[in-house]
């Protein structure tokens, strides 16, 4: 006879298109369908993220609660999809969905609950209150969930010093498709081509969205210094509302005299190719748990430029170069020495960053440990089958 696959329900703010949601996406897609039934519920609405996984032939549900206020029609929904799922484990993902997730299983919504966190270091003064209450209420809230998955290891100590004790701590890394972020010898030429570069442009790339986290003011005023001194350095900004339209970002590009230097693309569907035509990319956050955007970028075999938030040093390695957050000084001089270096050093620090994660962050390795901590942690013990155990 055989054993019906394991439902996962995977809890999430929402679906637009970030780090954990890009995270999310390629660890259900990549799970083994004969032993995994995966369902992803987004508390607002399904986002660009929702339509990808749709596409893919997961199953996604919206409760359609209100961003950035409370909304307690969400609770009711959730606990009805959970009694109809009847999954072994709930995921949540970011800090409301654990707080939601957590309160869904105790009313028997389901067996077991994990948290996973994505963060470290967050400079809360830059959100609402209610948003710089929450961490500290899931603190203590901490030992309820029977495991907490972090991103990274300074996600993990950064937590422990706000206060949580779970039962069991997981590490789990991003992974990165090795197929899809890969070298292409012509990227940069295109990319070149279509933003109309003069021949001699060196090409700092940053791919985020808009967010105060993301720091790109302090990014922009480490190009216009870095301009100064190298005037071929160009700087290319993508993702949600990093584009024209977004009034901020465009008064900060005119005020510090970059229009026709930066270029904003905003959100892209090709990213992998964008990436590819990057001379370095930039990621200058003021905080991080493992950045997508950095692996993925050197997965193309491009040298990045990071801050030292998360554990962005233990990823990049000895494939580019790491400064302090919110310093845009040290982040320009950073970039000159890279320009400095000319093409062929970068392009042995490239190539060092595609190897680090061919060894350390394989999309497949990945996976298949979200899939082994859901198995173990729906028996409740390593139990020794080769399948799962039944929800």
């Amino acid at each position: 006879m055989t054993e019906a696959p394991l439902t996962v329900v995977h809890l999430i703010t929402g679906l637009r298109a970030g780090g954990a949601e890009t995270m999310l996406s390629k660890v259900v897609i990549g799970m083994d369908r004969g032993l995994f039934r995966n369902v992803v519920v987004s508390m607002t609405d399904l986002g660009k993220i929702g339509a990808v996984l749709r596409d893919a032939g997961i199953p996604v549900k919206a409760l359609g609660m209100r961003r950035g206020l409370p909304d307690p029609r969400g609770l009711p929904r959730l606990l009805g999809l959970l009694r109809g799922e009847r999954p072994a484990v709930l995921q949540t993902w970011l800090y409301h969905a654990d707080l939601l997730g957590l309160v869904a299983a105790r009313l028997g919504g389901a067996p077991r609950v994990a948290w996973n966190l994505r963060c470290s270091n967050m400079e809360m003064r830059h959100y609402s209150r209610l948003s710089q209450m929450l961490p500290k209420a899931l603190a203590w809230l901490s030992p309820l969930p029977d495991a907490v998955v972090v991103n990274s290891l300074a996600g993990r100590a950064f937590h422990e010093g706000l206060g949580y004790r779970p039962k069991r701590w997981e590490f789990i890394g991003n992974g990165f498709d090795l197929e899809r972020f890969r070298a292409d010898a012509g990227a940069r030429a295109r990319l070149g081509q279509a933003l109309d570069l003069p021949a001699d442009a060196v090409v700092f790339g940053h791919v985020a969205r808009f967010d105060p986290m993301k720091d790109h003011a302090g990014l922009l005023r480490a190009a216009a210094r870095l301009l100064e001194a190298r005037p071929q350095a160009r700087l290319v900004l993508v993702g949600d509302d990093a584009d024209p339209a977004n009034p901020a970002l465009a008064r900060d590009v005119a005020a510090l005299g970059l229009t026709g230097k930066v270029h904003l693309l905003g959100h892209r569907d090709d990213v992998a190719a964008v990436t590819s035509g990057f001379d370095v990319a930039v990621s200058s956050s003021l905080s991080e748990g493992f950045p997508n955007a950095v692996g993925e970028a050197m997965a193309c075999g491009v040298p990045c430029l990071v801050t030292d938030v998360g554990d962005c040093a233990l990823v990049v390695g000895d494939g580019g170069r790491v400064v302090p957050p919110a310093d845009p000084v040290a982040l320009a001089e950073a970039a000159r020495e890279l320009i400095d270096l000319g093409e062929a050093g970068r392009r042995r620090l490239g190539e060092a960053a595609r190897r680090r994660i061919e060894a350390e962050f394989s999309l497949p390795v990945i996976v298949r440990r979200y899939e082994d901590f859901y198995r173990t942690l729906a028996c409740g013990a390593v139990c020794g089958r080769t399948r799962p155990c039944a929800a």
